[in-house]
């Protein structure tokens, strides 16, 4: 792309292509942008069962990553005639085969401006340590069903309660998440602790989710980041025994305590399973990370774990219920309940096994990001003046080989861009009448990007003012180009479709 000096005017510069370095996905419709993590969220949030906690391996909700489209269509040819130019990235694009011009771009690429909502999550319930935990709907069927099949077990232990066993059952099911909210804590102190930021937390079916937005930067760290939440819970269920001591077995309060302990018990044993996305997951991922050197090492040999582990499950849960180990009676598991447990085995399986593939897909993500540089993406730029006609600014860039427009003031001073699917909206008989300024969007602080930024450092930048182009400017203030979400979103593409 031709370089702009600091009057707006075009000067030479270096054309020859740069690589194209892969990035981070922009939403398909182009409103939002690039999240590493991740905000794992995501930097995203992995699946995670009762208490664990997803960190940068993993996206940001609780049933995996999505990921651009691999298929996504190409651009069209230019129509026959029409003055072309080399599609760049830098100052040309290698990855996009074909020549094309700036009104011939596909317009399903680039869509006006749109700030995606902050995501919620639920229910906010406060914000402890600045955190803001929520309750998500999930929840609310899962106390149900606590509620439920609780109160059906309290009617044998305590049958004088009548009705009233299912009160005593709900109250159960809070305070059980109560402790899972306990052991979610766990995490986030120590991730701020840390100095990791921390997105949400949110309690939701089968237990709970923090979202930490950024990777430990040593195995020791992730290590203690991820066992502090079932320490939390061996702590609680101890607790729980020392308070049940001293109450009379058999009474509402005994029963209650009882319950706790041993969810509790249950919640550490669970999480500590070495498979990612459990905490003990982690755990095994930090060791591995230790011997080797290499993270990404320790999310490969943790994730297979976890996928061997999600089989088990499958398999193994129905097994041992039908076999009686689990404290019923082979007679007992019939009917309904033997339906209810292979169900039961199903979702933890497939949780387990959709948060392994995250974590694989977001580790190998993350291990492509130091690629991505704002300077090897960017578009090459034009500076036209606000009362220039649409058809002589596409002339202008189509003979400098340039794919953006940026409109600029009487002094070369950068006002806003063009944006491009406003220019394929126009009829081309209506161009020379329309100006340039009417299909432009106005710069913005978060808009202008430095064209040194790289990495997760670049991706921070998008994600705070989401737009469909940035401006990208060298550290003296001269234009350097344009930068398009479509572009971030193909290399992403190319980036998670090569091998680690």
């Amino acid at each position: 792309m031709d370089e702009s000096g600091g009057s707006g005017q075009p000067r030479p510069g270096n054309d020859e292509p740069a690589e194209r370095h892969p990035g981070h996905p922009a939403p398909a419709d182009g409103s939002a942008h690039p999240d590493p993590t991740p905000r794992d969220r995501s930097a995203g949030a992995e699946a995670t069962g009762p208490g664990t906690h997803p960190t940068p391996d993993t996206t940001p909700t609780d049933t995996g990553a999505t990921t651009p489209d691999p298929a996504a269509p190409e651009a069209p040819a230019p129509a026959p005639g029409t003055p072309t130019a080399p599609a760049g990235t830098g100052h040309d694009t290698p990855d996009t085969p074909g020549r094309r011009t700036l009104a011939h771009s596909p317009a399903g690429r680039n869509r006006p401006t749109r700030r995606a909502p902050e995501p919620r999550g639920g229910l906010l319930m406060g914000r402890p340590f600045g955190v803001p935990v929520y309750v998500a709907p999930s929840w609310f069927l899962v106390a149900a069903l606590i509620t439920w099949v609780f109160g059906n077990q309290l009617d044998r232990v305590l049958p004088d309660l009548g009705a009233a066993r299912y009160l005593v059952s709900l109250f159960f099911a809070v305070a059980f998440y109560a402790s899972v909210l306990v052991h979610e804590l766990a995490h986030t102190v120590a991730a701020l602790r840390f100095k990791l930021p921390v997105r949400r937390i949110q309690l939701q079916f089968f237990g709970g989710v923090s979202e930490i937005e950024k990777e430990a930067e040593t195995p020791g760290r992730e290590f203690v980041l991820a066992f502090v939440g079932p320490l939390l819970s061996l702590i609680l269920a101890g607790l729980f025994y020392l308070a049940m001591r001293p109450v009379e077995p058999g009474t509402v309060p005994g029963v209650l305590l009882a319950g706790l302990m041993i969810s509790n018990l249950i919640v550490a044993a669970f999480n500590l399973l070495p498979g990612l996305p459990l905490d003990g997951g982690r755990m095994l991922r930090a060791v591995v990370w230790k011997i080797t050197g290499r993270a990404m090492s320790g999310t490969v040999a943790a994730a297979w774990v976890g996928r061997a582990l999600a089989v088990s499950v499958l398999i193994g849960l129905p097994l041992l219920t039908q076999s009686g180990a689990l404290g019923s009676t082979a007679e007992d598991s019939v009917g309904m309940d033997t339906v209810f447990d292979a169900l039961l085995a199903a979702i933890l399986a497939a949780i387990i096994w959709t948060g392994a593939g995250n974590s694989l897909r977001m580790a190998r993500l993350r291990e492509h990001l130091p690629e991505l540089r704002a300077r090897n993406l960017t578009r090459r730029a034009v500076p036209v003046e606000t009362t220039t006609p649409l058809s002589e600014a596409l002339r202008r860039a189509n003979a400098a080989g340039a794919r953006a427009l940026v409109v600029v003031d009487a002094h070369g001073e950068p006002l806003s861009l063009v944006r491009e699917a406003a220019i394929v909206g126009v009829p081309e008989h209506r161009r020379p009448w329309v100006a340039v300024s009417g299909l432009a969007q106005d710069l913005t602080d978060g808009m202008r990007v430095s064209a040194e930024l790289s990495g997760e450092e670049l991706l921070d930048v998008l994600r705070a003012t989401p737009a469909t182009e940035y401006l990208v400017v060298e550290d003296t203030g001269e234009i350097y180009g344009v930068l398009s979400a479509a572009d971030v979103e193909r290399a992403f593409v190319k980036a998670m479709a090569r091998p680690s």
